[in-house]
């Protein structure tokens, strides 16, 4: 493990408590391990590890987050996303690809959402137009895949921009009826889009045909 990685797990193994890993462990339904570590100290690990490795590149922080998520921890893979979260600047399209392995690998909405929503949208938002038309080709594949949390993913992707009065509507509307009816991890992203977006940007709506919330 690397001196950072080591900080990191050390960092939130003290800041756990077994209450709290059984009730996270309960709540979730998950066979991740749990160290019992809170939201906030995942992200002030992060923080803290930031200032004492200081001048990360890319591949620092990317090799990093692998090293994370391969453990399967919930708090050391949640420390993943917001490292990633953390260093938006340095990430481009190439990432995607191991973003995709961490959506594929996650099977939980308190893993998979923040990484669509907190890292894969707005790299992309962030991108050249020419590595946006790239990169949208990578979520209409996500879309097409058949894994209901890829496809999830590839939905809840563009929700920040269009919360703000952006972001790519008919991306959205593409990925949400590749296929018919929806339903599990996708069909409740699609109604949570549409939830969020009703009151603030009524002028987006979609078929409710093609949605199914169960």
């Amino acid at each position: 493990m690397s001196d950072a990685g080591e900080f990191v797990d050390a960092t939130l193994q003290r800041e756990g408590s077994w209450q709290r890993a059984e009730a996270e462990r309960a709540r979730l339904a998950s066979d991740l391990r749990f160290y019992g570590a809170s939201v906030g100290a995942v992200r002030g690990t992060i923080r803290d590890a930031g200032r004492r490795y200081p001048g990360l590149t890319h591949d620092d922080i990317t090799a990093l987050s692998s090293e994370l998520w391969a453990v399967p921890v919930f708090e050391r893979r949640l420390a993943a996303v917001v490292l990633l979260q953390s260093n938006l600047r340095l990430l481009d399209n190439s990432d995607l690809t191991r973003l995709e392995g961490f959506v594929r690998g996650a099977r939980l909405r308190a893993l998979v959402d923040p990484l669509a929503l907190d890292v894969i949208g707005p790299l992309i938002d962030g991108l050249t137009p020419r590595s946006r038309a790239r990169a949208d080709v990578a979520l209409d594949r996500w879309a097409r895949d058949g894994d209901g949390w890829l496809h999830r993913a590839a939905l809840l992707s563009p929700l920040r921009a269009l919360r703000a009065g952006g972001g790519d509507w008919d991306g959205f509307v593409r990925r949400a009826t590749t296929s018919g009816a929806l339903d599990g991890p996708a069909g409740e992203a699609v109604a949570r889009v549409l939830d969020e977006l009703a009151t603030t940007r009524p002028e987006l709506h979609l078929a409710p045909r093609r949605v199914r919330d169960r």
